[in-house]
Formats: C-alpha cells, sequence, structure tokens
C-alpha cells in the first residue's frame, strides 16, 4: 500500500469507530433485553408448570386436596374474599392492618439499627461494653417473644409492631455495625485533616460509606417485618392476614391458608419492588452491572 493510500485508510477507520462503538452499545442493549424477556418468560413458563401440576395431581387424587387444597379452589378463596370480604370486614382492610403493622415495626426496626448500628461502629468502648448483650439478645429466638408482647401490650396492633422491631433490628443493626467498621480510614483521616468534627465525619463520611451496607439488609428486613405482623396476628389479633391464617387453619380450609399466603407474597414482592427502584434512584451512580 502507497504512503499516498494510508492517510484516507487512517481517517476512514477512525471515522467508523463511533459508529463501531455505538453499534456495539445497541447490540448490548438489545441482548440484555432479550435476556430480560427470556429469563421473564421462563419464569412464567416455570409458575404455569408447578401450578398445573399442582392442580393435576390434586384432582388426580394423587396428593390429599383435602390438605394440599389446589390453585383453583385457591383463586376461588381469593375471589370470594375480594368480592364479599372476610368475617372481620373487607380484604382491604385486613391487608391494610397488616402492612401498616410491618412498615411501623420495619421503620422503627431500621431506624433503632442504623442508630445503634453507626454508634457502636464508631465508639469502640461502646462496641466492648455492649457488644456480648448484643449476642445473647441475637441468640433468642425472637418469634418466641410474639406471645409474651401479645401479653404486654394486648390484642392490638402495638404486640405486632413489637414483635416486627426486634425482628427487623438485628439484621440492620450488624450490617449497619459492619459498614461502619469498612469505611476507608484515608476517607476519614482527610476529612478531619480538613477540620471535620466527629459529628461531621459521621454524617458525611461514615454513614453515606455505609449506606450500601444498609440497603441490603432493608430488602431481607421488611420480610422479617411481614413474619413478625403475621405471627403477632396469628397469636392473637383482631384483623389482620395472620388472622385469616389462623381461623382458615381452625376450620381446616386449607384453600384459606394457601390463599393468605398468596395475598402475604405479593405484596412482599411489592414491597421489594419498591426498595429496588429507590435503592437504583440512590444508587444511579454505580455502574449498571454492578448488581449483578
Amino acid at each position: 500500500m502507497s504512503p499516498d493510500v494510508m492517510p484516507e485508510a487512517q481517517v476512514a477507520l477512525t471515522m467508523t469507530e463511533p459508529g463501531n462503538k455505538t453499534d456495539r452499545t445497541q447490540s448490548r442493549a438489545r441482548a440484555a433485553r432479550r435476556r430480560k424477556v427470556v429469563v421473564m418468560g421462563a419464569r412464567v413458563l416455570l409458575l404455569i408448570a408447578i401450578l398445573g401440576l399442582w392442580e393435576a395431581l390434586s384432582r388426580a387424587k394423587t396428593i390429599d386436596p383435602f390438605n394440599f387444597s389446589m390453585p383453583s379452589k385457591i383463586w376461588d378463596q381469593i375471589s370470594t374474599w375480594v368480592m364479599h370480604g372476610t368475617a372481620q370486614g373487607s380484604l382491604g382492610e385486613q391487608i391494610w392492618a397488616t402492612v401498616q403493622e410491618a412498615l411501623l415495626g420495619w421503620v422503627l426496626g431500621v431506624v433503632a439499627g442504623v442508630v445503634f448500628g453507626i454508634a457502636l461502629g464508631r465508639i469502640t468502648f461502646l462496641a466492648d461494653v455492649l457488644g456480648p448483650y448484643i449476642k445473647v439478645l441475637n441468640s433468642i429466638p425472637r418469634i418466641v417473644l410474639a406471645p409474651i408482647f401479645v401479653i404486654w401490650f394486648g390484642l392490638g396492633p402495638a404486640s405486632k409492631v413489637a414483635s416486627a422491631v426486634v425482628l427487623v433490628f438485628f439484621p440492620v443493626f450488624f450490617n449497619a455495625f459492619q459498614g461502619a467498621r469498612e469505611v476507608d480510614r484515608n476517607l476519614v483521616s482527610n476529612a478531619r485533616i480538613l477540620g471535620a468534627s466527629d459529628r461531621r465525619v459521621t454524617l458525611q463520611v461514615v454513614i453515606p460509606s455505609a449506606t450500601s451496607w444498609i440497603f441490603t439488609s432493608l430488602h431481607v428486613s421488611f420480610g422479617f417485618a411481614l413474619i413478625g405482623a403475621i405471627v403477632g396476628e396469628y397469636i392473637g389479633a383482631t384483623k389482620g392476614i395472620g388472622l385469616l391464617v389462623a381461623q382458615s387453619q381452625g376450620t381446616f380450609n386449607a384453600a384459606g391458608v394457601y390463599a393468605a399466603m398468596v395475598i402475604l407474597a405479593a405484596v412482599a414482592l411489592v414491597a421489594e419492588g419498591l426498595l429496588t427502584f429507590a435503592e437504583r434512584r440512590i444508587f444511579r451512580w454505580k455502574p449498571a452491572g454492578s448488581d449483578s
């Protein structure tokens, strides 16, 4: 190739590089969309297969339909609750009662867990003094505290909120504690060199650095809050999804038990979606592939 041709070839190659880069980006985006469609389709097909097999085995009496019920009866039970309500009122009232208890317990547990976790993570003396007590309390099965809370606070929402708080507190606490301990010491040192007080270091360096740790615990902890509310309602309540479970079990209505579980799963999925949306909005600076 002659020297006169080389510059023109280099110019042409340079002009095509941005286009190639754009094409690669678009190709990756299309591949990502196709993968999402395939994954969603596989999820739907798996659910249909499980429900269809369950229905077929129940109708064939391969599994006991009295104990295991069947998807069609579960759907009928949900439809009955939606159309005609429950013995305690409308289905919406039962769902809202449980969501209120779980949400309040979740908020209180998260706030307490973050405050104590950051405090013990920052103050070594406090961690050394309270550490053994935290470990002992964490070793206690929190579910067994639900009957005690019913005795203390009665059948109202307070006992369910207390059950949710103790279930939420510990996972949030340990993540916040670890997040405070894992803060880059160079950031803390630089902030102190610039004249930042302990309060400003905690608020502007430690807490932002620990946010990803805290958010990791939020996804799990809301499920714990729902469990706490449901267990409290199951033991004793005037309304809520847990009460529906208890009453369905008391009347040997397996479809009612499964229907309440389906409703609870739907509530948990909505909450998980909202948390994921909030996390993506807060951590928009993170690379797209960092979540995987």
